[in-house]
């Protein structure tokens, strides 16, 4: 069968194929081959400017030619590396005579067994994978997170002194504003985001066993330490793990996938209060022309785009789950049980991008309404008394949460009228019940930092 959006068993290849589209730069086969190329082109050329004997006679302008091979890798080139693979049935190994074909056709056979020199074949997977992770956070997800983070500020901002009813166990409980709710959010996003800056993205480059043994024999007197830090620190922009076994022991990684394993969760956090705030009528949904809510009941218009974000989220966290506790598992100096789950990182950053966007097309369509808002609050002035009892407990009126509770518990419901009364059997001075006739629903609001 061939392949396309209407064959593939992913969803992220077939229904979400557009929205995710661009990670296949960062997460398919041809983006890790590409990647791996990159590398070894880096490795190459940073041992020329050791430089080792025998790469001091290659002309340096012959970089440029070098570094076209990945920057201009295309999807030819990906199929011969396959094709190749399907001999060597390695896959770095395939990407090694690749490049001793391009040294070639560059005339530059003369120093193609530099190629792939000393290394295992995690010091090319254990770097082309960070990088390609780190290039598609910062490149892609991180924007569009910035996106939803700052939908929330510009409607909390908007819906900064919007009164609303809270619920705490699902009951009425202080009022709050709408925009401080949104804001909750943006507040928590934001000090996940600064958490994970502090994640670095690490990479192991150290031969076989990480500890150069094959670079140390034949070139004893060079500091392959260093070189392996400049490598990897100063021209890929990651962190080198000094000691390692033959792989990455990705703690870092996994510390980065818990990380947006959070982030998510307060994403879905986000979504069901919203989810809940639009079954409340507290906020409606703009309708486009044409858009079908339900198939059996026209009046419907259901918050598809919450819950569409809600199933991605729980999706991509299940399986950031299971790489953040894999991966740092391998048995001795290595096994190849990371090399199958490192293929599937791009499919929860993947569920991830799905899901921002619907949250984005989801609080784009938010219409507040205000009526409803006002008017549950005004239903629910037994929310007065914590205000009532506590500025009673400042005058030192005696038992004044046992003379509230017996009044919220008397009636079963409980008015403006019903409050002016108890406030007016209260013995107190007239400025003070003047003070506590004041407070209202609407204007016991509090006060908040955002």
């Amino acid at each position: 069968m061939e392949l396309s959006p209407l064959t593939a068993i992913s969803p992220i290849d077939g229904r979400y194929r557009k929205a995710v589209d661009i990670l296949g730069n960062y997460f398919s086969e041809g983006a890790l081959i590409k990647y791996r190329v990159q590398i070894e082109i880096a490795y190459f050329i940073a041992l020329c400017d050791l430089p080792l004997p025998q790469l001091e006679a290659l002309d340096k302008n012959s970089y440029k030619s070098l570094r076209a091979v990945f920057r201009e890798f295309s999807s030819g080139d990906a199929q011969k590396v396959k094709d190749i693979e399907k001999i060597t049935n390695h896959d770095v190994k395939a990407v090694e005579y690749f490049l001793k074909e391009k040294f070639d056709e560059l005339g530059l056979e003369a120093y193609k067994e530099f190629i792939h020199f000393g290394l295992t074949s995690q010091d090319i997977n254990n770097t082309a994978t960070p990088l390609l992770l780190k290039e598609a956070w910062l490149d892609v997800l991180e924007p569009v997170l910035n996106e939803v983070i700052q939908a929330l500020k510009t409607k909390a901002e908007t819906w900064r002194n919007i009164p609303m009813l809270a619920r705490t166990h699902g009951q009425p409980a202080s009022p709050t504003t709408v925009g401080k709710e949104l804001y909750v959010f943006a507040e928590r996003l934001l000090r996940q985001k600064k958490l994970l800056k502090t994640i670095p993205f690490s990479a192991k480059f150290g031969g076989a066993t990480g500890n150069f043994n094959a670079h140390h024999v034949a070139y004893p007197a060079v500091d392959w330490i260093a070189f392996g830090d400049h490598l990897v620190n100063d021209i890929l922009g990651l962190c080198r793990s000094k000691v390692t076994t033959q792989i990455e022991h990705y703690d870092n990684m996994s510390a980065f996938f818990d990380n947006l394993k959070r982030i998510n969760t307060i994403l879905i956090d986000l979504n069901r209060d919203i989810w809940a705030y639009i079954s409340m009528n507290y906020f409606r949904q703009k309708i486009k022309a044409g858009e079908i809510g339900s198939s059996a009941m026209p009046h419907k218009v259901n918050p598809i785009d919450f819950e569409n974000s809600e199933g991605n989220l729980g999706v991509a966290n299940a399986v950031f789950e299971h790489l953040s506790a894999k991966l740092p598992i391998s048995r001795l100096q290595r096994d190849l049980t990371d090399s199958t789950v490192t293929r599937n990182i791009g499919v929860p950053m993947a569920h991830t991008l799905i899901a921002l966007k619907s949250l984005l097309k989801g609080l784009d369509k938010l219409i507040l309404n205000e009526e409803t808002i006002r008017a549950d609050l005004r239903n629910n002035w037994a929310v007065v008394a914590e205000a009532i009892q506590t500025v009673l407990r400042r005058e030192g009126y005696p038992k004044p949460y046992e003379a509230l509770k017996d009044l919220t518990r008397t009636y079963s419901h409980i008015d403006r009228e019903t409050i002016a009364e108890f406030v007016g059997t209260l013995d107190v001075p007239e400025n003070i019940k003047e003070e506590l006739l004041r407070i209202t629903p609407e204007n016991y609001t509090g006060v908040c930092a955002f």
